[in-house]
């Protein structure tokens, strides 16, 4: 499939975008509202400096990650995983 959008700025609104892709695309600064990403994959994907708000994440499974300085509601992510490794020990 040839790309439809070259680049510029765009805005999508009630739009199905269901089995698009994205692929070497920069997309900093872009502001996803009210948006459905059920099943959706991310691979080489950068979030740095990113914030989520009022995120439903049931089931979602994320593997080979940086968490340094990441926060899950105000607590940082590598003291919640040192604080499990001690209790299970």
């Amino acid at each position: 499939m040839d790309p439809t959008i070259k680049s510029g700025r765009h805005i999508a609104a009630e739009v199905d975008l269901t089995g698009s892709q994205f692929r070497h695309a920069c997309l900093s600064e872009v502001i996803f509202d009210d948006v459905n990403l059920e099943g959706a994959k991310f691979e080489n994907v950068n979030l740095s400096e990113g914030r989520f708000n009022n995120i439903n994440m049931t089931g979602v499974e994320i593997t080979d990650v940086n968490t340094a300085g990441m926060k899950i509601n105000g607590i940082l992510v590598d003291d919640l995983f040192a604080a499990y490794q001690k209790q299970k020990c």
